[in-house]
């Protein structure tokens, strides 16, 4: 991110972090721990599951998780050219979703004819 984007999005920081579980450690807690089960080792490797995260936040368009799991997918063996085809893959889902979602405005403007 440029200093630029720093402005728009405050820095991810330990101090950040720590608010947000003084302001609901019950929950912080609770979201921890499901998040850490998530990305465990199970049906998919962490490696696949982080290439996952890489995608869905591309969608969701988070640069917290764009970073944060771009990172992790580098930490789990993740090369270049597979993250960058996992953002691709994202991309095309949103895109795929726009263009599927045209049935519901067709349908609009057919209903709007009769």
């Amino acid at each position: 991110m440029s200093n630029k984007d720093q402005t728009i999005f405050p820095p991810a920081t330990p101090q950040m972090s720590k608010k947000r579980a003084d302001l609901a450690p019950d929950q912080v807690s609770a979201f921890r721990n499901f998040s850490k089960e998530v990305f465990k080792e199970g049906a998919l490797d962490e490696k696949t599951k982080q290439l996952i995260a890489v995608a869905s936040a591309h969608i969701t368009q988070c640069p917290y998780c764009i970073k944060s799991h771009t990172k992790q997918a580098k930490q789990k063996g993740a090369s270049n050219e597979e993250i960058m085809e996992a953002i691709w893959v994202a991309s095309e889902m949103r895109a795929g979703a726009a263009y599927a979602h045209a049935a519901i405005a067709i349908d609009e403007m057919d209903k709007l004819e009769e």
